[in-house]
């Protein structure tokens, strides 16, 4: 009996030799659905028919390139906007602090203007902001000049009258005061003075090679002279106890 040869389908096999299982279609049906997806929600570069794969690449980067610029302007403009912000908050910090300091000398003149009154005293009163202090002057007025009784030897009522200012102040503002009170241009002249001894004594230090000590000074006067020495290149410093507290101007080495 002869029998009919069988005919089999010859086995189907993946790229990697593996015959496929049932359920190879499937995750590939899932991936070509994937893909297709992906597909609609990216944007294509255009590339034209014939186009080689080196004018393909160009066209994908000169796409990138168009994007990148938004981005960085983005990034431009918050930049400027932190400095801008920056720039404006410390301006805002020193109009701040230039109108405390002017409340701060309006208090000062209110409450000296008082004290005139009631001892019967002549003088005008010019309030100024001068560094970080605010600074009040009492000067002649057309009534007549001002009081120097209130400057006292060697400015000791002057001192006097200022440690008791600043506590006016300090009881209307909350705040400590450091508020610099001069009557009848004393303390103008006074720094004039102390100007022209830091520097003598300066030069005098830096000839000799030996420390020089000056006479006993208020916190003012000696702010003044350790200032001078130290634009002369010189080192300084206060000893003593008040109210002989003194400045000794130091050599170089």
């Amino acid at each position: 009996m002869s029998t009919s040869p069988t005919t089999q389908e010859p086995a189907e096999h993946d790229a990697t030799g593996t015959k496929p299982t049932d359920d190879q279609p499937v995750q590939a049906a899932a991936g070509t659905a994937g893909e297709a997806e992906r597909a609609e929600t990216e944007t294509p570069a255009t590339i034209e028919p014939g186009t080689t794969a080196e004018t393909a690449l160009q066209a994908l980067e000169s796409e990138r390139e168009d994007d990148a610029p938004e981005d960085e302007d983005a990034a431009d403009g918050d930049a400027a906007t932190a400095s801008e912000s920056g720039a404006l908050a410390a301006r805002t910090g020193r109009s701040g602090r230039r109108a405390d300091l002017e409340h701060e000398g309006e208090v000062a003149a209110d409450f000296l203007e008082q004290l005139l009154d009631i001892a019967d005293l002549d003088g005008d009163l010019e309030v100024n902001v001068e560094g970080d202090r605010a600074a009040v002057s009492i000067v002649d007025s057309e009534e007549g000049p001002a009081p120097t009784r209130l400057v006292g030897r060697d400015g000791a009522v002057l001192e006097a009258l200022q440690e008791l200012t600043r506590l006016a102040v300090q009881a209307e503002t909350g705040d400590r005061s450091r508020l610099m009170l001069d009557v009848a241009g004393h303390r103008a002249g006074r720094r004039a003075e102390l100007v022209e001894l830091a520097r003598r004594t300066a030069e005098g230090v830096k000839e000799s090679g030996e420390r020089a000590e000056l006479e006993p000074m208020s916190a003012f006067e000696r702010k003044v002279v350790h200032d001078e020495v130290l634009a002369a290149g010189l080192v300084s410093e206060s000893e003593g106890t008040e109210p002989n507290r003194y400045v000794v101007v130091l050599p170089s080495n």
